[in-house]
């Protein structure tokens, strides 16, 4: 049984397996406890012993969202400044009109959580320190309505540990949205992402979910993606690249005159042409945008035409190195690299040799066949 699955009698009590292995169980503890002693460090260096110590339990809980689950939106940097700043704020705004009883403690857990929500702060040790700073001890009373300057630093100590360590450590934090790079400087979506649910889609099943869901709606949208490509990858699994990447090939050498790899493409109505060194292995390609841009550098295509490419060779125009893929990968590793990356096509290399080509067209097809059997 997996260390992270929990046993049949934990499960009726509503535990829940753990998408996580042991060594980040490693990694998210030492980051905890290293924050935790920092920042209650700090703060009894500049409060003293007996602040520090009334406001750790609020720490402690916060230690384990910023380092356990740094991609949580409970555990981003304006989740944890904006709670405590709104905790500590209403706590002791309760405290001074109030007092400092259980009753005055509960309403401002309730005032704090109504703050939160409304300014999308919330972090659930929020409602520790709002406890801690009404039911105080005489050394956090005494700072009165100054009692937010430890629970701020303490915040602050804690987010910059959490800062340094999570991305030392490999895990990005805070948690930001994939770049994506329009290839095209349109105002089109990504091609990936015309078919398949919307933001709106998205949108009204939260709605209808009702509950709260610890994740960004960025992270959301990534993870039924990636559960979409999963799906995707399992239905079309049979299908290699070498079932349908094109094998009689027209290929080039480094020296081959531009003039040659233009008469080339021409005759066969290529794109492209893989260029071969004297061991048949692929050290680069060319494409007809490769040639043009060429000629726009060296002058009108009409000199080229003339002649004037007849010196140039493919060494001083091809790609290189080149982005190659091999005969056994699934052709649903293809739609991203073929769709999102600008490519048109790919070169198939197996043990350093080229064996064939796939294009745009070849995996259109593939899928309209696989969809037309699997209807």
């Amino acid at each position: 049984m997996p260390a992270s699955q929990p046993p049949q009698r934990l499960t009726l009590l509503g535990a829940r397996q753990l998408n996580s292995r042991p060594r980040e169980w490693l990694r998210a503890t030492c980051g905890a406890a290293i924050g935790l002693f920092v920042s209650v460090w700090v703060c009894q260096l500049m409060f003293g012993a007996a602040v520090a110590t009334l406001l750790i339990g609020p720490v402690g809980a916060s230690a384990i969202l910023l380092f356990s689950v740094p991609s949580g939106a409970l555990a981003q940097p304006w989740s944890i400044c904006g709670g405590y700043l709104v905790s500590a704020v209403v706590a002791t705004l309760v405290a001074q009109l109030g007092g400092h009883s259980l009753e005055m403690a509960a309403l401002a857990v309730a005032l704090s959580l109504i703050a939160m929500f409304a300014l999308r702060c919330l972090h659930p040790p929020g409602g520790a320190v709002a406890l801690c700073v009404v039911l105080a001890g005489p050394a956090l009373q005494a700072l009165g309505e100054k009692a937010v300057l430890p629970v701020m630093l303490n915040a602050l100590s804690l987010l910059a540990i959490a800062l340094l360590y999570n991305n030392l450590t490999g895990v990005r934090y805070p948690k930001r949205p994939q770049p994506q790079v329009d290839l095209h400087h349109t105002s089109d979506s990504m091609p990936e992402m015309r078919v398949g649910f919307t933001d709106a889609d998205l949108d009204a099943a939260l709605d209808d979910f009702g509950g709260f869901v610890d994740l960004t709606r960025e992270d959301l949208t990534q993870l039924v993606r990636k559960v979409e490509d999963a799906a995707r990858r399992r239905s079309l699994g049979g299908i290699q690249v070498a079932d349908i990447m094109s094998r009689d090939l027209r290929c080039a050498a480094p020296e081959t005159r531009v003039r040659e790899a233009l008469d080339l493409l021409h005759a066969h109505r290529l794109r492209v042409l893989p260029v071969l060194d004297a061991e048949r292995q692929l050290v680069g390609i060319v494409s007809l945008t490769d040639l043009a841009n060429f000629v726009g550098r060296s002058g009108s295509f009409r000199l080229l035409r003339r002649g004037g490419g007849d010196k140039s060779p493919l060494s001083d125009v091809m790609t290189s190195p080149v982005i190659a893929v091999s005969p056994q990968l699934p052709i649903s590793e293809l739609t991203p690299m073929l769709s999102s990356q600008g490519l048109h096509c790919l070169p198939v290399v197996d043990e350093e040799k080229l064996v064939g080509m796939v294009t745009q067209t070849d995996l259109i097809a593939a899928l309209q066949r696989s969809m037309v059997l699997g209807a």
